[in-house]
């Protein structure tokens, strides 16, 4: 959900309110947004600046590519000392912003898996009388549906579905994501879709850093307990890659925020990755083996017999390490009369499952991803995620066609 930030109040990609008004105000969603954001959390960050980048294992040399290099000094950014943790520096003047400025250079090994194990979201703090009304067309609030966990192995039963880890002001944080095809390279993609609030912080921020996508997260289910400490390989049995380039909505970007539900109609995102250390020069779609079609004509709200929503909850009950997923019948959710009606099911999964894929039947009869997880109330009991049209799919496009023929 939104990335959920280590805030007071609410994030995005929370869990459903139950039982109160059919509508929602841009109040209560604030906080809830908050929820939905990403199950994320603040922790303490010391491995930013030891790690060598890019392709130099362990010389303390950074390596970047030279583009990358000439847009961060066009910023005034010193790539030393970028390398030497400088990329913690979150003052608005030096944050990268606009739809052009994303860099991410490759810092190997920055994500051991002890990082992404504790990568959480704070207790989201929303009453349940926030949640009152909204404006335009809203459907009764769905009932709670109880998530259920994905049979391990996930690479068998949920083989496009992984976790987005990136640092943030706030600390290191995650979200859910999705393997999706690329029209330019037909199986061989290297895309992922999420959710916007995952790569950008929206209109009072910029890029977030050292995005990172993993495939299968923790593959075999295991319980938190025994995740301390593990092989990389168990927890990413498939590679951390690393996103080169991200593109969201400019809708996003301009009214994007962590509560109020300010951008949620809009809120996706694409991230083309590339592996960390090299790879055996096989595609992100290659190595798990699948990537879904994304849906630019799915069907109206009433017309949609079902849709199933998968990802990571991170938020209470959950701890973050187990992928879950909802099947439920959607209804409308809309936030203002000038914004897109969005999709909204009842799910008990909360703040970390942001991002993750909402699949039905596409236009061709066949699964396709429809949405992401966007926004959810804090006490959780439902999720809403965008329609996607015509801006989505420009920025899809966007993303395909600049790795065209690489």
């Amino acid at each position: 959900m939104r990335s959920i930030r280590p805030s007071s109040t609410t994030r995005r990609g929370g869990g459903a309110r139950r039982g109160t008004s059919p509508v929602l105000t841009a109040v209560a969603l604030a906080s809830v947004l908050a929820l939905t954001a990403t199950a994320c959390g603040a922790e303490d960050d010391t491995a930013g600046g030891e790690s060598s980048a890019t392709s130099a294992a362990g010389d303390g040399k950074i390596r970047i590519p030279s583009d990358i290099a000439d847009r961060l000094k066009e910023h005034g950014i010193d790539i030393d000392k970028w390398r030497n943790g400088e990329w913690k520096n979150w003052d608005r003047d030096d944050w990268l912003r606009e739809a052009n400025d994303y860099v991410n250079p490759i810092i190997e090994d920055l994500w051991d898996p002890d990082r992404m194990r504790d990568a959480e979201q704070p207790d989201p703090e929303v009453a349940e009388s926030d949640l009152s009304g909204d404006q335009g067309v809203t459907d009764p609030t769905p009932e709670p549906v109880r998530a259920q966990a994905v049979p391990p192995s996930y690479h068998d039963n949920a083989p496009t579905a992984g976790k987005v880890f990136f640092d943030s002001p706030e600390g290191t944080m995650v979200c859910s994501a999705t393997v999706v095809q690329d029209p330019a390279n037909p199986g061989k993609s290297n895309m992922v879709w999420t959710a916007g609030h995952c790569v950008h912080a929206g209109k009072k921020g910029g890029w977030y850093r050292n995005i990172v996508f993993v495939p299968s997260y923790n593959d075999a289910g295991r319980p938190s307990g025994e995740l301390e400490g593990a092989a990389q390989e168990e927890v990413a049995p498939y590679g951390v890659w690393w996103g080169d380039w991200a593109q969201t909505s400019d809708q996003w970007i301009e009214q994007g925020g962590a509560t109020g539900g300010d951008g949620a109609s809009h809120d996706y995102a694409v991230i083309h990755v590339t592996p960390e250390k090299g790879g055996d020069g096989k595609s992100l779609e290659e190595k798990v083996g699948s990537a879904l079609p994304v849906d630019f004509e799915a069907p109206a709200v009433p017309d949609v017999e079902s849709v199933t929503a998968t990802g990571y909850p991170a938020g209470a009950p959950y701890d973050g390490q187990k992928l879950f997923s909802c099947e439920d019948r959607p209804g409308r959710l809309s936030l203002s009369a000038s914004d897109p009606t969005m999709y909204r099911i009842g799910c008990s999964m909360t703040a970390g499952s942001s991002g993750g894929g909402w699949v039905a039947e596409g236009s061709d009869g066949k699964p396709a991803l429809v949405s992401n997880t966007s926004i959810g109330p804090v006490t959780s009991g439902w999720l809403a995620g965008p329609r996607l049209g015509d801006e989505a799919k420009g920025v899809y496009e966007a993303v395909s066609d600049k790795f065209a023929g690489r």
